[in-house]
């Protein structure tokens, strides 16, 4: 495909900019929660009471994708991933603006059940780069979607940071007008990649989420590895669901704390999917990459969980986004699995998955965090849910590594 580089430039730019307007809204959520709930007692017990809140919110959105991405990925591979990605993009930015006027948290949670039938960006994106991608560089443009995460947490987080200081509501609107701009970019940019003749018929029984998943189990090694992605994915929600209130709790951050935090993982994040992975998975090939990316992984969630100090947790950082090595690796080898008329399901079956751990995710994580933070805690340890976070991770570790060799997977 001539126009392959380009592309990607279009996709990567398209998922940066959904990314920022994703980051903007985690550093004022706690507080925006208390706001609408009302509620008063002591701070421990607002924070775990919020803490509690954001997971289940998270999960109806993720339960909501759950049921609507595999329909997404289904169709993406009959229409094509151009129209589908720009749908959910324009969804978003309408969801953005009902969350910067919802007047209570059951509105909070009306928009989020919104957005989860809408957002399908990522299942989009992960189909499109696979279409335009050779074999030998599937690994490394996937990392493409970390590197937009990562470049996406350096902006969006440290605007959201400092917007909250005109308002829980402001990183709202800011979001809005960005995920429309995004919608606008894509309506003028965004080429189609999927050829006529890769495209399949839509059919209804694949387009389901256990039924996708089901679908996927016909190829031996996608089937051991997703429930290794799976411990990945849910283990992950010990920071992604629970940073805001993890570093509320224990160090006393505020919004612009927080953002200026989550910049800083951005950046570690863009310098490595960007640019370190492109040299580390040819270097050590796709499966010693999985192995050691989970084990980074874990060290991190440890070295998170008991940080007495908060200027600790900064060169952690570095050592936990270095595990995102595995991510890709892992998505290298399934991807590499199967045929092109069916990357899409694939993508649509990865971000179900992702949607069912960010079911469970949340509110396993969120859960402990809030257990032993509350004022009934049996001993308070707002690092909890990174110790958990650790342990799912090994379990990862130990799947994949007997899948891997029970089918003998060439993963280079």
């Amino acid at each position: 495909m001539s126009n392959r580089t380009p592309a990607l430039g279009f996709i990567f730019v398209t998922l940066l900019l959904d990314v920022i307007g994703f980051g903007i809204i985690i550093p004022v959520m706690p507080d925006l929660i208390i706001e609408l709930s009302g509620r008063t007692g002591s701070p421990d017990e607002l924070l775990s009471f919020a803490s509690k809140i954001g997971g289940w919110m998270i999960a109806s959105y993720a339960f909501t994708q759950f049921l609507c991405a595999p329909i997404v990925g289904g169709l993406s591979d009959r229409y094509g991933r151009r129209p589908v990605l720009l749908g959910s993009l324009f969804g978003f930015g309408v969801d953005y603006l009902f969350l910067a006027m919802a007047p209570s948290l059951s509105w909070l949670f009306v928009g989020r059940i919104i957005a989860g039938v809408m957002g399908a960006s990522f299942t989009t994106a992960g189909a499109y780069i696979a279409d335009i991608s050779t074999p030998e560089k599937r690994a490394q443009n996937f990392g493409m979607i970390g590197a937009a995460f990562g470049l996406g947490f350096i902006i969006g987080p440290l605007m959201g940071g400092l917007l909250a200081d005109y308002g829980t509501r402001t990183p709202f609107f800011v979001c809005a007008g960005i995920t429309l701009l995004n919608w606008l970019f894509g309506f003028f940019i965004l080429p189609e990649s999927l050829k006529e003749e890769n495209r399949r018929k839509f059919e209804w029984e694949r387009a389901n989420p256990i039924g996708t998943l089901k679908s996927l189990t016909r190829y031996p090694v996608i089937s051991g590895l997703i429930l290794s992605l799976a411990f990945i994915y849910i283990s992950a929600h010990a920071v992604q669901t629970n940073w805001a209130y993890f570093v509320k709790a224990k160090f006393g951050w505020d919004a612009s704390q927080i953002g200026w935090s989550l910049a800083v993982v951005g950046i570690a994040f863009a310098v490595i999917q960007g640019g370190l992975i492109r040299f580390i998975i040819p270097k050590l090939g796709q499966e010693r990459s999985v192995y050691l990316g989970i084990g980074l992984y874990a060290i991190g969630f440890l070295l998170y969980g008991i940080a007495p100090e908060g200027w600790m947790v900064y060169p952690v950082i570095i050592i936990y986004c270095l595990g995102s090595i595995a991510g890709p690796a892992l998505q290298g080898i399934m991807s590499s699995s199967i045929p092109p008329n069916e990357q899409g399901e694939l993508q649509g079956g990865f971000t179900s998955l992702m949607s069912l751990a960010a079911i469970i995710g949340p509110l396993l994580m969120n859960g402990t965090f809030a257990w032993f933070t509350g004022d009934n805690a049996p001993v308070y340890f707002p690092g909890a849910a990174m110790i958990l976070g650790a342990v799912l991770t090994l379990i990862a570790s130990l799947l994949a590594r007997n899948t891997l060799k029970k089918h003998q997977v060439k993963a280079t």
